[in-house]
């Protein structure tokens, strides 16, 4: 069984470090987790860029909720950050009715163009999780879906990333699943066993949730769980 992808959450060059420090393969960048989590600044990128070797994938989303906001702004934001020398993102939009926004979504994939990318847990929360990964399976550079299965969280959603693995390969099946959202230990051995090879986690990693930093032990913990 190949050694996992484990992504850690981080908000700061902190986080990023203690991660690091842990054993995490990649970190997903992010601001405001009171929002669910917003695109950081490009000072920030830019101070964590600095700190950290490994694989930085950067959030793209500038309000809270699924749709894209202004996508003038969003554009400017990808452009700041390719240029202090961005590689990888996050992003993904819905419409007010759960269906995936496709325009915005690929106007973002065209701005990211030359860059690997992971549509977030918008998927967990859209009206039809088919239908958005046939929508968005071959725009260029996606690589991965963030998802738990279910918006309520992995426990929910066992048994819909465990039917989605089994379509690996398929149009709309053919990116990584990278297992994140509510995920706990005792999901892993499971998860392993299924196949499931990429993790992702936030607040597991923090003695107090999101009010305290990166914990680096608790992110070795992960790691020797994943590994395991």
């Amino acid at each position: 069984m190949s050694r996992p992808i484990f992504e850690v959450i981080a908000l700061t060059a902190q986080d990023a470090r203690a991660a690091e420090a842990g054993g995490a393969d990649r970190l997903e960048l992010v601001a405001d987790m009171a929002a669910d989590g917003l695109a950081p600044s490009v000072a920030d990128f830019a101070a964590i860029r600095a700190t950290v070797a490994i694989p930085l994938r950067v959030m793209l989303r500038i309000r809270d909720g699924f749709a894209p906001g202004d996508l003038d702004e969003l554009r400017d934001r990808v452009a700041a950050l390719r240029a202090e020398g961005a590689e990888e993102f996050v992003f993904g939009f819905l419409d007010a009715g759960g269906a995936v926004d496709l325009a915005a979504t690929t106007a973002v994939a065209e701005a990211v163009a030359g860059c690997r990318w992971t549509f977030h847990r918008a998927l967990d929360h859209s009206a039809d999780r088919a239908a958005v990964r046939t929508a968005v399976g071959e725009l260029p550079g996606l690589d991965t879906f963030l998802t738990s299965g279910a918006a309520a969280g992995v426990d929910a959603g066992l048994d819909v990333l465990t039917e989605e693995l089994a379509k690996s390969g398929e149009p709309g099946y053919r990116q990584r699943i990278l297992v994140g959202g509510g995920l706990r230990a005792e999901h892993v051995p499971g998860l392993r066993a299924a196949g499931f090879d990429a993790f992702h986690i936030g607040s597991a990693v923090r003695e107090n949730g999101w009010a305290s930093p990166v914990d680096p032990a608790e992110v070795a913990e992960w790691r020797a769980l994943l590994d395991g």
